[in-house]
This record gives structure tokens, C-alpha cells and sequence, in this order.
């Protein structure tokens, strides 16, 4: 579309302006700067239709220009052979201010003009080498930049940019704040500001406030917080390697110390330190005491490893690296007069009493009696705190001698435990504890106590009233009885005897598991079963009466059989079943108490049944049998036994019923008669009513027709009433709505004079204000008048013939006024009339 373009013969090329002419001979292009009229020969040709602005760079602006020109040192432009300049093909140069210059042709504008950068304060641009260069400095030093190489150009300055350099990225400095440090690490080797020689991947800090602006082979980390060291507060450091810290100490590797508030009040640690942790302050008070393991030696700073430190006292102390305490922070031992401690030696030492020296072999066990303060040494370990025991008459504790092992019961009296002496427990079997915890009765409801027995205690026992339990010495091989109410103390070596019985109906064994053994009387009961002669099985529950008889010489022959209940329903029942093997059915059941009680007892030389039944073996006597119930076992026995008892039954019901029936048709009739009697008096009754109703009847049609025309007569007159003194009201009501109104046409009227009246005062003052104000206006207008004229000036006037003073005053602007000296009287009466005189005249003339 270009080369269509027709272009003029002659082109005003305006000033600051420029074409590019292409010479079709030469193949030359050349540039053709403004003011001037180019005219285009034959052989040329504008390359633009139009000419084209200089690049105008302002101050303190810059533009790149691509393939640019080259001059000579004189500043002269460089030509080949054709006469074409010469161009930096691929090369770049950067312009600053200056007139306006023309692109040559092959130049290219690669940014319109931009303004310098301007770098601040506390700022900086990273820069990188691109190309070998020498740069001078403003003070005429030189300094060659390699190609790669990085600076920083700091602020505050502007920068020129150059196309031999390259800018990487801004850099701010960073603010350290106080009790704050910056991290730094090298990127390369080199010497910082502090002209310290710093080697690739060193890490250091800087501590001083304020800004800071990292070198270009200084890498920034991060910020390292101050620690705030109080006197409660300290902090245990590490050293990852050898260095020598802030303080001017040389530290090794692995070694660890501690910061207090007495170095300084805050802490910046040091890049080969590491914070290990905060340690809180030891407060000991003038009652506590602490064990130090592993005390420091302030002689070579290191752990004495194994040593122990008591210290006590008011004071506060930080655990140094290493340290501990063993078993924290501890009261002093307060022992009251009824306290000890029981002390053991770990290790041999000396111990003074006053005086005398006790020298304590390892092992050593030995009390300390209050009323006192005690605070073992590091030697000693305390046992246990020991309290002396009250006891009771019917408490006791067993106390084992840990020495010879003796084992004693201790009670009646308070007892504390010597050196030598332990509590100990009593074992006991499983059963015997859970019939401790059982009360000594024969309900079956019975309470148990749920709490834990203390086996170091004493073991009591109440023994119920009318029993016997039998204890058991395994050492001296004897048992003893002791018979309720009575309270038992078992010594170390003694044991309850347990008795298993049968219990339940048929009786079952070892159901009834008991300490005590209750004497009687008393009863129980059995279920068994027999067989008649004739073959009839019966079920029999008997219930036999006992007790025992005790020997004063041998109560240990109560408890000779473990299970005397199984052995008595056994011993019967077998006494019982011969008896009814050998009788018949019809037999035993018309002399079935007769037999039982004869097959059991026995009976006496002359025939007599004997009264009781004596077991020789534990003295149980058996002195009453009696039957409960028998029932047939067999099925066709028990349905005869059934039939004769259902007629027997059938018969006396029927003659119940016989009797029942004429009872009750004898108490019908009774009941009809007296049923009739009622009917008659009720009807007699009920006529005398019905004649007392019509009686009623008859007064109540009377009332009523008197009692409606005396309340029509009641209504009308209250409803004249009520009408007249609802007229009297409404003229009452009538005459205090015009008395209202009155007074609010009363009220307003009020209030409209008195607001006429304050409008009308209003106007007199707002007057009498503008009259005050004319005259002041007025005087003070008649004042500059004459101070302005001046006292000769109106002299003058007053001197000068009428006709010069009528000028003068009007000239002066003043109608009518009158000058005397205010000695001689003037008519003003006069003098008013002929001003009104002429004002008329002058109005007549007007109209």
C-alpha cells in the first residue's frame, strides 16, 4: 500500500523534523533535517509519505535506540564508501537529554523516552555485568566490571543506565528493630563492610538498630528475636560449634550453658548457638529443701556425675545444664510429739548429736522422734513417715519383727512401731472374708459390709448371742470356744473354725457356710420319702425341735461333727422309713405322729415313748418331731386319696347348699311382706304431696300475676326517672361545652393581644432602634461634614454673600440648615413653617 502512495514533488519538512530520501542511482539513503522546502528530484524517492517527528528526550529521560550510528571521537558521523553511515548492527545505545536528533536510516526506537530511576534512601538496584566494561566514577576513579560480576548501586542517586549492565532487581534495606538481629549468609566469598572476610555459606548477625542494606553476596535469613531474661526466666544454650561468644568466653562444640538475667537483661543468640530451652527459677523457702544430682564444680565448670547437692534455705537458683532434682522440691519434715521418721543409710557417714558422733553403716535403720524440724541428709533416704497408732480395748495391729520375724498382736494402747518392726498383714481364706463381712445372723436377708478390711488390724469378731466359734492355734496345736455375746481377737497364729451345713427343704450339703454355731432352740425342717408296707410312697415334711447341750469340761464337743444339721435329717429319716416300711398305708395315715415319734425316740423299758433324742458325739438333742404335711408319691394312690376327699367335699357342700337354699326362701318372704308394707305407706305419701303441689301451684299462679304488673308498673316509673335524669345530665353536659368553649375563645383572644401587643412593642422598638440609628447616621454625617470643610472653611461660608452660600451648600449637597453660634435665640416655629410652605409650593409646581 506504500509504494501506491503518491507522494508530492515538494514536501515542507517543518522544523524538529525530518524524512529519509532514497537515491535510485546510489541506492544511498540519506536524511533530510527541517526547516526546509525539499523538492524531490526524478531519481529519489521519500521512503515517508509525511515527515517524521525527532525523538525529543526530555531532562532526566533516556531512550535505546537499536543499530544505532557510529561517530568518531569527535563526535562526527562515521560513513562507508557509498557515503551511507555506518550502523552497530545488533548493538544497542542508550540517549539521554539532548536536542532533538533525527533516526538515521537502520536505527530503531526500541522505548519511547522514560524517566531515570531514581533510587532512595536506604535503597539500592542490583546489577549484573553483561559485557566487559571500565566505568568512571564521579570522582575520575576507574573500576572495571567483568562480565558477570554483581554490585549494587546504593541510594539516594539517579542511575544511568548502560547497556553493558543489567538490572537484576531492587533491593530495600530491612529494618532491625531493638532487641532484634538480622541473619545474614554469604553467597560468595568476600569482605563485608566491616571489611571481615566472609566465606561462602557463613551465616552471622547484625545486632545494631536501624536500617540495613544487604551487600550483594549477603543473603538474608531472617530475624532472630531477643530473648527477655527475668530474674524467674533463664534460657540454656548449645553450642553447635567452637566459637567465643558476646561475652569474650571461648565455647567448644557440644558444650551447654546457661543465660541469666546477671549477664543481661536480653539475648540475642549467636548463629552457632542454639536455644535448648527456657528454665523456670528454683524457689526454696525457709521450709523447703531440694537434692541437686549432678551438681556443677565451680572450680572447673563441669558435672561432678554421681554427686548429690542438698540445698535449703531461702533462695533462688537456676539448674544448670546437667542438673537435676531428685524428687522435686520438698517440705521440711515437720514432726509432731506423736510422729517419727523412719531413716535408712544409703552410704556410711557421721552423724553428730550435740556431743556424741553416731557413725551410720549403709543399710543402718534408725527413728527421729518429734516435736521437731528434720532434713535428711543426702546420705540418708527416709522410709516412711510413721504415726503412733491409737488403740482401743478391742482394737489391736499385728507387728512382725523384721529381724527375728516374729509375728505379735498389739492392743488396748496407743503403739508406735520401732526401728525394727513392720506391720503385718494377716492372710486370711477367701470364705472367712467374705463371712467377716457378713453379719452373725440367721436371716437371709442379712446386711454384708462392702468396706475393705485393713489385714495389718487386729481380726474381731462379735460372737451372737446363745452361739459358740471355735479358733484354731496352728502353732500351739489347740482350739478354744468362745460362746456369745462375746467379742473375738485373733492372734497371728489363730483361725476361725468354718462350719459347712446343709440347708434348702430336701436339706442339700454345704449350703450354709457360717463361723458361728448357734445352740439352740431351734427348729428345722426336711422333706423325705417313705414306703408303707403295702407299697404306698409317701413324701413326709417333717420338722423336728432342737438344741445343745453344752459341756462346761469339753465345748470342744460342739463342733465334732462339721455338718450336724445333714447328720441329724439323716440319722432321723432312716429311723422314720424303717418304721413306715413296717405299717400300712391305712395305718400310718390314721397314727402317723404315733409312729415317727416312736421310731425316733424309742421308748422305754415299760413301753412308754423316751422324750428326746441325744447325739453323743456333739450333744445335739432332738426333742419334738412334727409332721407338716404327707403326701402320696405314687400317681393312682394320690387319685384314690383325691376322690374320696372331692365326695367327702361333694357331700358336706350339698348339705351346705340344702340349708343355704331354705335360709334364703325364708328371708324372701320376709322380704316380699315388708316389700308390700312399703308399697302402702309410699302411696299414702305420695297423695299427701300431690295435695301440697296443687296448693303451690295455686299461690305461685297468684304471685305471678301480681308480680308482673307490679314490676311493669316498677319499669315505667324507673324509666322516667332514668330518662329525666339523663336529660339533667345532658343539659348539665350541654352547659359545660358552651363554658368551654367560652373560655378557649376567652383564652384565645388572650393570646392574640398579647401577641399583637409584643408584635406592636417589637415594631416601636425595631422604630425607635432605626430612628436612634438615622440620628447617629445623621450626626455623625453632620460631623465629618464639618470636620472634612474645616472651622475656616465654614467661617468663610458663613462671610460669604447668599448667593455663593447657596452655591457652596449645594455643591456640598445640603438642602436647608442653619449655622449661628448659639448665643443668639432662633424662632424654629417660623422657620418650620416656611420649610413646610416651600415643600408645598414645590409640589404644586411638580403636579
Amino acid at each position: 500500500m506504500a509504494s501506491t502512495v503518491q507522494v508530492s514533488t515538494v514536501i515542507r519538512v517543518k522544523p524538529h523534523h525530518y524524512i529519509h530520501v532514497l537515491d535510485n542511482n546510489t541506492n544511498v539513503t540519506r536524511v533530510e533535517v527541517g526547516p526546509q522546502t525539499f523538492t524531490r528530484q526524478d531519481h529519489e524517492r521519500v521512503l515517508n509519505p509525511t515527515p517524521l517527528p525527532m525523538i525529543l528526550i526530555p531532562p532526566r529521560q533516556y531512550c535505546i535506540i537499536e543499530n544505532p550510528i557510529i561517530r568518531d571521537k569527535e563526535g562526527k558521523l562515521v560513513v562507508d564508501k557509498f557515503n551511507q553511515p555506518k550502523l552497530r548492527h545488533g548493538d544497542q545505545e542508550i540517549r539521554f537529554s539532548q536536542d532533538p536528533f533525527p533516526l538515521y536510516p537502520g536505527e530503531v526506537v526500541i522505548a519511547q523516552p522514560v524517566p531515570l530511576q531514581v533510587i532512595q534512601t536506604n535503597s539500592a538496584l542490583r546489577l549484573k555485568c553483561l559485557r566487559d566494561f571500565v566505568e568512571v566514577k564521579a570522582d575520575k576513579t576507574t573500576v572495571s566490571h567483568i562480565a558477570g560480576d554483581e554490585w549494587l548501586f546504593e541510594g539516594p542517586g539517579t542511575y544511568y543506565p548502560r547497556v553493558e549492565v543489567q538490572v537484576v532487581e531492587p533491593v530495600r534495606a530491612v529494618i532491625i528493630k531493638e532487641n532484634q538481629a538480622l541473619k545474614l549468609r554469604a553467597r560468595l566469598s568476600f569482605v563485608d563492610r566491616r571489611d571481615v572476610v566472609r566465606q561462602v555459606g557463613e551465616e552471622w548477625l547484625v545486632r545494631e538498630s536501624g536500617a540495613y542494606l544487604p551487600g550483594v553476596n549477603e543473603e538474608i535469613v531472617g530475624f532472630i528475636q531477643a530473648l527477655v531474661l527475668t530474674d524467674r526466666i533463664a534460657y540454656q544454650l548449645l553450642a553447635t560449634r567452637s566459637f567465643t561468644d558476646s561475652f569474650g568466653k571461648v565455647r567448644k562444640a557440644g558444650e551447654e550453658w546457661i543465660i541469666t538475667q546477671k549477664d543481661c537483661d536480653t539475648y540475642i543468640p549467636d548463629v552457632n548457638e542454639k536455644v535448648i530451652r527456657d528454665i523456670k527459677a528454683i524457689t526454696l523457702t525457709n521450709r523447703q529443701y531440694c537434692i541437686v544430682e549432678n551438681p556443677i564444680d565451680p572450680t572447673t565448670g563441669k558435672n561432678k556425675l554421681g554427686h548429690k547437692e542438698l540445698l535449703q534455705g531461702d533462695r533462688t537458683f537456676f539448674l544448670l545444664p546437667g542438673e537435676s532434682l531428685v524428687k522435686g522440691i520438698q517440705n521440711v519434715n515437720v514432726l509432731s510429739e506423736d510422729e517419727a521418721l523412719l531413716l535408712s543409710a544409703k552410704e556410711e557417714f557421721v552423724e553428730k548429736k550435740g556431743t556424741t558422733t553416731i557413725v551410720h553403716k549403709p543399710g543402718d535403720l534408725w527413728m527421729i522422734y518429734g516435736p521437731c524440724d528434720y532434713i535428711p541428709p543426702i546420705q540418708v533416704d527416709v522410709v516412711e513417715r510413721r504415726k503412733r497408732i491409737p488403740l482401743d480395748v478391742n482394737e489391736g495391729i499385728y507387728v512382725r519383727d523384721i529381724k527375728t520375724g516374729k509375728v505379735r498382736s498389739v492392743h488396748g494402747s496407743s503403739y508406735m512401731l520401732l526401728p525394727n518392726e513392720e506391720r503385718w498383714a494377716k492372710p486370711l481364706a477367701p470364705i472367712v472374708e467374705e463371712l467377716l463381712k457378713k453379719s452373725a445372723s440367721r436371716d437371709q436377708n442379712e446386711e454384708h459390709n462392702e468396706t475393705d478390711r485393713d489385714p495389718t488390724k487386729v481380726i474381731t469378731y462379735r460372737v451372737p448371742h446363745n452361739a459358740a466359734v471355735q479358733i484354731f492355734d496352728y502353732r500351739k496345736k489347740e482350739a478354744r470356744v468362745v460362746f456369745g455375746p462375746e467379742l473375738v481377737m485373733l492372734e497371728p497364729d489363730e483361725e476361725f473354725t468354718v462350719l459347712s451345713l446343709s440347708g434348702k427343704i430336701p436339706k442339700r450339703p454345704n449350703h450354709i457356710r457360717s463361723l458361728a454355731l448357734f445352740l439352740g432352740p431351734d427348729f428345722m425342717t426336711d422333706l423325705i420319702t417313705v414306703e408303707t408296707a403295702d407299697h404306698a410312697r409317701l413324701s413326709l415334711k417333717l420338722s423336728y425341735n432342737w438344741h445343745f447341750k453344752v459341756e462346761q469340761g469339753n465345748p470342744s464337743k460342739l463342733f465334732a461333727t462339721s455338718d450336724f444339721t445333714g447328720d441329724l435329717c439323716k440319722a432321723t429319716g432312716s429311723l422314720v422309713r424303717a418304721a413306715v416300711a413296717a405299717s400300712t398305708f391305712d395305718n400310718f395315715h390314721k397314727h402317723s405322729s404315733d409312729i415317727i415319734q416312736q421310731a425316733v425316740f424309742g421308748s422305754t423299758a415299760d413301753g412308754s415313748s423316751n422324750d428326746c433324742l441325744y447325739f453323743e458325739t456333739n450333744g445335739l438333742v432332738i426333742t419334738n418331731i412334727d409332721v407338716q404335711s404327707v403326701e402320696p408319691v405314687d400317681q393312682r394312690t394320690l387319685d384314690s386319696l383325691q376322690k374320696s376327699v372331692q365326695l367327702a367335699i361333694e357331700i358336706t357342700t350339698k348339705s351346705q347348699e340344702a340349708t343355704a337354699r331354705q335360709e334364703a326362701e325364708r328371708l324372701e318372704q320376709m322380704a316380699r311382706g315388708e316389700l308390700e308394707r312399703q308399697k302402702i305407706i309410699d302411696e299414702a305419701k305420695n297423695e299427701e304431696s300431690r295435695s301440697k303441689l296443687v296448693q303451690l301451684q295455686a299461690q305461685s299462679a297468684a304471685v305471678e300475676s301480681t308480680g308482673q304488673a307490679v314490676a311493669e308498673a316498677r319499669a315505667r316509673a324507673e324509666a322516667a326517672i332514668i330518662e329525666a335524669e339523663s336529660e339533667i345530665k345532658q343539659a348539665r353536659l350541654s352547659t359545660k361545652a358552651i363554658e368551654i368553649e367560652a373560655l378557649s375563645e376567652i383564652e384565645n383572644l388572650k393570646a392574640k393581644h398579647i401577641v399583637e401587643l409584643e408584635h406592636i412593642k417589637a415594631l416601636n422598638n425595631l422604630e425607635l432602634i432605626k430612628a436612634k440609628e438615622s440620628a447617629t447616621i445623621e450626626t455623625t454625617k453632620f460631623e465629618n461634614y464639618v470636620e472634612a470643610l474645616g472651622s475656616d472653611t465654614i467661617k468663610s461660608i458663613a462671610q460669604a454673600p447668599e448667593e455663593t452660600k447657596a452655591k457652596l451648600l449645594a455643591g456640598l449637597g445640603l438642602k436647608s440648615f442653619m449655622i449661628t453660634d448659639g448665643k443668639s435665640p432662633l424662632n424654629l416655629f417660623d422657620t418650620a413653617n416656611g420649610l413646610i410652605a416651600d415643600a408645598q409650593r414645590s409640589e404644586v409646581d411638580e403636579e
